[in-house]
């Protein structure tokens, strides 16, 4: 139960299967966090009508018109049926780093999720470029302008998931390091400064309330949804000119 895996996640059990398959508070939290957008999708789009709409199906609709203009502005018309893939990647993402509001470990802070989605989004570049190109040209695509620059180039391609899992990481992971140390940092200071108070005031740590939660905007909600949005813009850009490049 105390064990911990090389991105920080508690193993929470194995299942003696197969050499014994690790379960991790990442892998439970993301199907939670799955399941909680299940049933946010069921609640916003029960009871849809043409008319007399509710302020669910109103909301919901919001949702789905501001992702397609999103899609449609960034990555053309013909990729507008994108829109759900990008939405789920908002969803996820978003809500992954938010679950840290309610005490669970994000499943954004583990490596492994990161770059799960960014082979995904590698994959569907690399997809659209032989598309596009065909196979031959994608690899001559490597030698341009010059034969001499296809090792840059090769590097160049590999760089793209390794930067876009590690921009996103990076962030979500320094903001639980920095809030967790201010907040032991704080509980340490109270201890020092008002120690001396009798009886249970020297036992509270009064100077825990309100600067944690002023991170807790800042990391926790305002860069959880821009990290979302960044990993989302940077996933149409990357597909789009894929499927444009010649």
């Amino acid at each position: 139960m105390d064990s911990i895996n090389i991105t920080g996640a508690k193993i929470l059990f194995t299942i003696p299967v197969f050499g014994g398959i690790r379960i991790t508070e990442t892998q439970v939290n993301s199907w939670i966090v799955i399941f909680g957008i299940f049933i946010l999708c069921l609640v916003l789009t029960r009871g849809m009508t043409a008319r007399g709409v509710s302020k669910r199906q109103a909301a919901a609709e919001w949702i789905v018109e501001q992702v397609t203009k999103l899609v449609r502005e960034n990555m053309g018309e013909e990729f507008v049926p994108w829109a759900p893939f990008i939405c789920a990647i908002l969803g996820l993402s978003g809500f992954s780093s938010l679950s840290a509001l309610l005490g669970m470990y994000p499943p954004t802070a583990d490596l492994n999720t990161i770059a799960g989605w960014s082979i995904l989004v590698f994959s569907l570049i690399t997809f659209y470029k032989i598309k596009t190109n065909g196979f031959l040209g994608y690899l001559k695509g490597y030698t341009e302008p010059i034969k001499i620059f296809t090792p840059f180039n090769i590097l160049s391609e590999l760089g793209t998931p390794i930067s876009m899992t590690f921009r996103h990481f990076g962030n979500v992971v320094s903001g639980v390091v920095i809030s967790t140390l201010v907040y032991a940092a704080l509980a340490s200071l109270s201890t020092l400064l008002l120690g001396w108070l009798p009886g249970l005031l020297g036992k509270i740590p009064f100077l825990q309330v309100g600067v944690p939660a002023v991170l807790s905007i800042y990391f926790d909600v305002f860069s959880s949804c821009m990290q979302a949005f960044i990993f989302a813009m940077l996933t149409m850009l990357y597909i789009g000119s894929a499927a444009k490049s010649e």
